[in-house]
């Protein structure tokens, strides 16, 4: 069991440590003109490798979740950090991917490329900071051991 609070503690931290990279800088990259934004987002590409510590922290979460049933208060802390990451994992399906494919990952800009670049960094920053109160749940449910 510890080995499996550390795996998910780490791998949430490690997916958290991209989605504070994306809202540190939004206040930046929110008024760059296209061509400069474009460019910009080119730092991302290979960022999908992400998804695996997504992963990685929902499966982890989830056999704490099914193991500490029993238990109201780990429960409830590591359910509530599940179901905040299951949130960011919408945020991303509903706002960011939509994005990327209207940009076709960044490689072109439509014509409504503002509000596209809005969806796409406040989707971001929301995301940032479900997974943040997700980690601080999973930590809290961590000392309450």
């Amino acid at each position: 069991m510890r080995f499996l609070r550390f795996l998910a503690l780490l791998a949430t931290g490690c997916y958290l440590a991209a989605g504070m990279a994306h809202l540190a800088a939004l206040p930046n990259k929110i008024g760059m003109p296209p061509d400069a934004y474009l460019t910009a987002q080119q730092i991302y590409r290979g960022w999908a490798a992400f998804g695996f510590l997504l992963f990685a922290a929902l499966v982890a979460i989830s056999t704490l979740v099914i193991l500490d049933w029993r238990k109201s208060r780990p429960f409830a802390l590591e359910l509530a950090a599940l179901l905040l990451l299951a949130a960011s994992l919408g945020v991303f399906f509903t706002w960011t991917e939509p994005a990327n494919v209207a940009t076709r990952h960044w490689t072109m800009l439509p014509e409504n490329w503002e509000q596209v670049r809005a969806s796409w960094e406040y989707s971001h920053a929301a995301a940032a900071c479900l997974v943040l109160l997700a980690f601080s749940a999973l930590a809290l449910a961590s000392i309450r051991r």
